[in-house]
């Protein structure tokens, strides 16, 4: 089996390690938290002094870290020191622009590249249920996808470099907007003298079915697993949903698209983050909603 460097062990890193670790590869990794290192020992990774110790002699390298500026500092110091032919796979979840740059830094250095955001939450990374999508050369694609088998169960290639990460924007804006709608409705219902379980009842098989009703309904009762029966804890936490559709927009005005629903999404996600919420899940978004009431 393969050597597998994986730097970056937080709330998603740290259970992809591990399933990589129960798959039969040797893992090395690495992170500055030290806690995070402890944990990724105690499931059977062995632990580097540095990233660039954790790649050297690697055959893959995945990174998982929070923003692009992070993704290109650790790139720029394990990419050169990793054997020509080798594989680095990025799960992060980054603007377009810095994926694309790390793809360039990998193709000089004659190392396969892949972008590789998920989704599925902690639970995913945790169930190894995660969902893919991958940006890059098709090559590049077919030595990933064995290793990610191992950590998800849906790996989509997307098209080339930064593809991945674009489906990965799109998808989560279509995710916040959704959640808005869903909060705003259940909030609707219940002035209106509905039953939660009512609306869900009748939602949730017509034409207002969406995932974010049947998967993560965001009052308690009708989806005993979603994080409003456990006091919204997530999850998927309001600050990265926040991220996500920042980089929506991000990407709306590089690109020149109009995207007025993200837009407001982001808006109303960034008020709730602000009041405190970031470590709330994202569909604690109906408590924000509720608070309208009565406001112009």
């Amino acid at each position: 089996m393969a050597t597998i460097a994986f730097i970056g062990l937080g709330n998603m890193g740290g259970p992809m390690a591990a399933n990589l670790v129960k798959a039969g590869y040797k893992v090395v990794a690495s992170d500055l938290v030290e806690a995070s290192r402890a944990q990724a020992k105690s499931a059977g990774a062995d632990i580097a002094e540095s990233a660039a110790a954790a790649a050297r002699g690697a055959e893959v390298v995945v990174t998982m870290l929070p923003a692009g500026k992070h993704v290109l500092a650790v790139w720029n110091d394990v990419v050169p020191v990793m054997t020509k032919g080798a594989l680095i796979i990025d799960s992060s979840t980054i603007d377009v622009e810095s994926a694309r740059t790390a793809h360039a830094l990998a193709v000089k250095h004659g190392i396969a590249s892949i972008d590789a955001p998920v989704s599925g939450g902690t639970g995913g990374a945790k169930a190894a249920t995660l969902t893919f999508m991958c940006g890059g050369e098709d090559g590049a694609f077919a030595k990933a996808r064995p290793i990610l088998e191992n950590m998800g169960k849906k790996i989509v290639h997307c098209g080339g470099a930064g593809a991945g990460q674009a489906a990965k924007i799109c998808n989560n804006m279509i995710l916040g907007i959704s959640m808005i709608a869903v909060s705003e409705a259940f909030a609707l219902g219940e002035k209106l003298g509905l039953s939660h379980q009512a609306l869900f009842d009748v939602a949730s098989t017509s034409s207002g079915q969406c995932w974010s009703l049947t998967s993560y309904c965001p009052v308690p009762g009708p989806v005993p697993a979603s994080p409003a029966n456990n006091d919204y804890r997530p999850g998927f936490a309001t600050a990265l949903m926040l991220k996500d559709l920042t980089l929506s927009q991000d990407a709306a005005k590089a690109s020149g698209a109009a995207t007025p629903l993200g837009q407001h999404a982001q808006e109303i996600y960034k008020a709730f983050d602000a009041a405190g919420n970031s470590g709330v899940d994202f569909s604690g978004i109906i408590q924000h909603v509720r608070s309208l009431t009565g406001k112009s």
